[in-house]
């Protein structure tokens, strides 16, 4: 999906998605990142709001420092830039179910109006197979373990559902209580940041609600955006637009992981590069294949 050109604001919705997702780890100490926008928004951050964030990886780099944008959880930069390098079970076992992760960053295929999460099967309409997509991953053990989760990706009646084609990780369930009857310690997701606006949980209902929109977007425009007849704050909120240096940082970013990607020669970017334990491949979780993240 193509992000809305920048036009006279000089910086296109994703960019400003992006920022605004950055900005929420000001406070993090500790985050747990998936693939695509939730790495993208979490490296801005250690870039611009939060420098000494530690970033962890479900392939067991801790405190990994990218100087490009990684391709996946498998990409030799996390282990490279790495404070230390685990094994999976470890970091899922006592980082993760220790409570030691204070955020988790996730994306989604679909998300509901309790911020469920599918990256599993989509429907693709009759006559047509199932859509796969690439599965949880630890999406289940961060949405249930890390002390809250945000989450990051682009506003459309596709991706935001009345009901998802597959559970794959639990938000708020099916409502109030749901998470503490099933033993799941942490707080589950908090906010939901996408290209038009921002999306937190009602504290009464759980249920997902318009809290910010982003400049230039109306209400209508969300609304007419989500599959289920979304709640509107009494007070709307307007986020603020990326600054230069913000922009520059995002760019920067996505810049210098373009040799790689293209397959270029390049410390990060060679074929069979050594990888360290730990830092073992596996596809992403999309929104889309090759797109966002679990």
């Amino acid at each position: 999906m193509n992000a809305t050109p920048a036009g006279t604001t000089g910086f296109t919705s994703d960019e400003l998605m992006e920022v605004n997702a950055a900005r929420a780890l000001a406070d993090a100490t500790t985050c747990f990142v998936g693939i695509g926008l939730p790495s993208t928004a979490a490296n801005l951050a250690r870039a611009t709001v939060n420098p000494g964030l530690v970033l962890i990886y479900e392939s067991g780099t801790i405190g990994s420092k990218p100087t490009r944008l990684p391709l996946s959880i498998g990409d030799g930069e996390l282990a490279d830039t790495a404070d230390a390098v685990i094994s999976v079970p470890e970091v899922f076992n006592y980082w993760l179910q220790g409570g030691r992760i204070d955020v988790g960053f996730l994306g989604a295929a679909q998300v509901d109006r309790y911020a469920n999460i599918n990256t599993t099967i989509v429907d693709r309409g009759p006559g047509k197979p199932e859509g796969r997509l690439p599965g949880a991953g630890g999406a289940p053990e961060i949405a249930s373990n890390c002390g809250k989760v945000l989450m990051v990706l682009r506003h459309s009646t596709r991706n935001f559902v009345k009901r998802l084609d597959f559970v794959t990780t639990l938000g708020h369930g099916s409502g109030p209580g749901d998470r503490k009857k099933l033993g799941m310690p942490g707080a589950g997701p908090v906010a939901v940041i996408t290209d038009l606006g921002v999306l937190r949980p009602d504290p009464a209902t759980a249920e997902l609600v318009l809290t910010e929109l982003h400049p230039g977007v109306t209400v209508e425009q969300v609304r007419a955006a989500t599959g289920w007849e979304l709640t509107v704050a009494d007070t709307v909120g307007t986020t603020e637009p990326p600054t230069p240096d913000e922009l520059a940082a995002l760019r920067a970013l996505k810049a210098a992981g373009k040799p790689a990607a293209a397959g270029e020669s390049g410390a990060a970017g060679k074929s069979g590069a050594a990888r360290k334990p730990g830092a073992a491949g596996e596809p992403a979780a999309a929104g889309k294949p090759g797109k966002e993240t679990r």
